[in-house]
Parts: C-alpha cells; structure tokens; sequence
C-alpha cells in the first residue's frame, strides 16, 4: 500500500543507548593503563571481546564475575591486582548524556513511540535515572535483562513489538554496522549513527 502523502516512513524509534545518547569518558583508565604500561584501550579491548562481554551482556555472570573475567585477561601483562584495579575503572567510568540526541529523541517521542535497544549490563536502568533519562523512552530493551543481545533478530522484533509497530515500520538507530545491517535485514529503516547530525536528518520526516 502506498504511504499517505507526507506520512513518514516510520511509526517508531528503535535507539541504541551507548555511543548515539551516552558517551564514557575514559580518561581516568587511560592514565591507570600508560602507568601500568599498557597501550590505552587494552583493558576496553579485553572487556569488549564477545567472550568476556556477552557473559555480562546476556545476564548470565554478574558485574563482579565480569570484573574478574577482565582481571584475567589482563593479569598476564600485568600483576594481578592492577588487572583488577583496570577492571574496576573501566566498570565505573563516568559517562554523561549528548543533550543534542536526548532533545532530538524527546521531540521524536511527541510523534512516534520511542524504545531503548541496547546490548548493556543490569546496570542501565539505573544509569539512566542518574542521568535523568528514567522518561526518556516508552520501552527499554536490555540485552541483560531479555537474555538476547543485538545483532540476535529476536531482540529486533522484541523491540518492534513493544512498540506496537512492524518491523518495516521502524527507523533504528546504532553506532555499530553490523547492528543497523542486521536491523535492515528486518525490513528496518536502518541508522548508522555517527553524529547528531545524522539522527537529526533521519528524524526529520516526522516533523515535515
């Protein structure tokens, strides 16, 4: 059937959470890794690797036992304790909010519903009232908490239904390719997100 003149192509936002709304800051465990000796960004590459990432991501090992997963991998470079000590800073990184994508996708969720879909531990829910983000979206979708994580089609779909939309009626937004490919392999308007600037122009049907 053809869209009514005007009409968007959308009838929901599907938004990742980390990398498009919230950013880390990693300075302070860049500084414990050159004073440990290590390149900056080992200890994110050790915890980010699917072996010790999807564990705390599928809500399968706590935050703890993702912490020690991360010692061990670094414990070969480095004593044991400054393994822990990285994987400690990199668990409590401070991480604040793009004020541009948070009012961009608070204008969006006047028009359309709005769900978080993000591959991210237990911790999200709360890190998003810190964050004063509690009310940003209708739905969240935590990896940790549904047991599947993206690029997983199933979380897609899980998504798209609480939103009450069909897949093909969703415009998704992500950082990572493999994410938004997967998204439009369900017949999702697809976002690979580099800037503001990016949501901003695929946000735009809504409003003309």
């Amino acid at each position: 059937m053809a869209e009514r003149p005007g009409r968007a192509p959308f009838d929901a936002v599907l938004c990742d959470v980390d990398n498009v709304i919230r950013f880390y800051d990693p300075s302070g465990l860049h500084a414990l890794e050159r004073a440990a000796g290590l390149a900056e960004g080992t200890t994110a590459k050790v915890a980010f690797a699917p072996e010790t990432a999807l564990p705390v991501l599928l809500g399968r090992v706590d935050l703890q036992e993702w912490v020690q997963a991360i010692a061990e991998g670094l414990s070969g470079p480095v004593p044991e304790a400054t393994a822990w000590e990285l994987g400690t800073a990199l668990l409590e990184s401070p991480f604040s909010a793009d004020e541009t994508v948070v009012a961009l996708l608070r204008r969006a969720r006047t028009r359309v519903p709005l769900v978080l879909v993000s591959n991210a531990t237990v911790r999200l829910e709360d890190d998003l009232t810190a964050l004063g983000l509690a009310d940003l979206a209708d739905d969240i979708v935590n990896s940790a908490r549904v047991a599947l994580a993206k690029p997983d089609p199933r979380i897609y779909r899980l998504a798209a239904d609480l939103a009450g939309v069909r897949p093909e009626r969703c415009l998704f937004i992500d950082d990572t390719e493999e994410n938004t490919e997967a998204a439009a392999a369900l017949g999702m308007h697809p976002v690979h997100f580099h800037t503001p600037a990016d949501l901003e122009r695929a946000l735009d049907p809504l409003f003309t």
